[in-house]
């Protein structure tokens, strides 16, 4: 890599993410710290707000939140996302793994192993407001089904444990392995 490998490191987020992946990342007038290895291999790139992304052993990346914020600023729905309804947004938020019958929508290109966003179903928040109109009388709500989250907010990062048509096909099993999730949302 150069003196500051941030060309290179573009490069690797165009790949793995598509096309324009790389500036949104690491864009060209943001200060930046690459934190290296002792042999000088990039492994974290911070930014002001935190960490952007770390850079594994395997040559691929691995979302920090600040970078997942940047992708979902950047990309169109649902590209590198998965999205969940409304029950899921406690539990994803606070780092807790995504299941398949959680699942809304998937991008269509997600494989097995990918780096994906998380992030609360355009649909859900009507599908609650359904549920809730047709709820029968004397039913309390147990507080999972509610949040003040916008559809599309980011709920969380993490790595697809399935390709987006297997997350539609099973009700049981992991989507998604969170690594990191956004906190108590309100």
């Amino acid at each position: 890599m150069g003196a500051t490998g941030i060309e290179e490191l573009r490069t690797v987020a165009d790949y793995q993410f598509g096309a324009g992946a790389g500036a949104a990342l690491f864009p060209p007038e943001e200060e930046r710290t690459i934190r290296r290895s002792t042999s000088g291999r990039p492994q974290q790139v911070l930014a002001g707000e935190g960490r952007v992304v770390s850079y594994g052993v395997d040559g691929r990346f691995t979302l920090g939140l600040v970078g997942g914020e940047r992708l979902a600023r950047t990309f169109p729905r649902p590209r590198c996302r998965v999205s969940v309804g409304t029950e899921s947004v406690p539990f994803v938020a606070d780092g807790k793994n995504a299941f398949c019958k959680f699942v809304r929508e998937a991008d269509p290109e997600i494989r097995p192993g990918d780096e994906v966003l998380v992030v609360l179903g355009e649909n859900a928040v009507r599908e609650n407001e359904s549920r809730d109109e047709n709820r029968g009388q004397g039913e309390e709500m147990d507080g999972s089904e509610a949040t003040t989250a916008e559809p599309g907010t980011l709920l969380a990062v993490g790595r697809a444990e399935l390709g987006a048509e297997a997350m539609g096909d099973f009700e049981t099993g992991i989507a998604v392995k969170i690594r990191t999730g956004i906190g108590t949302v309100g």
